[in-house]
């Protein structure tokens, strides 16, 4: 039902854009996040925007480097990633939870996950 892409290899420095596709489901009516893990690590919270208002929260460490936002319209989610470093290369994943009050950063409170979409950064 969540679909992830647009990751891919970037050198240090650089840019991307992740998309998420929500399909049989309205994301509007979920809080919305971004998660990734990368090799031999737990999967680790990034990004968080609430349904309304649409709070936005951070891992400290993509903190005005990454920007979370949604596009109701189309039903699509997306993680912009700039001045990226090797340390974030992962595996991320967008995921819904049907929790709107409560912002959580642990995926085990996350109802619906997409597939993953790698992101490597070379130095």
């Amino acid at each position: 039902q969540l679909q992830a892409s647009g990751g891919g290899l970037v050198q240090a420095g650089g840019s991307l854009r992740l998309s998420c596709e929500a399909s049989g489901m309205s994301s509007n009516m979920y809080t919305l996040a971004w998660f990734r893990q990368a090799p031999g690590r737990e999967r680790e919270f990034v990004a968080a925007m609430r349904t309304f208002p649409t709070n936005t929260y951070y891992l400290d460490s993509v903190k005005g480097r990454f920007t979370i936002s949604r596009d109701n319209s189309k039903n699509m989610a997306y993680l912009q990633m700039n001045s990226l470093k090797p340390e974030d290369t992962a595996v991320y994943h967008c995921s819904l939870r049907r929790n709107t009050v409560v912002i959580s950063r642990s995926p085990r409170d996350y109802d619906y996950w997409g597939q993953g979409t790698e992101v490597t950064v070379s130095s």
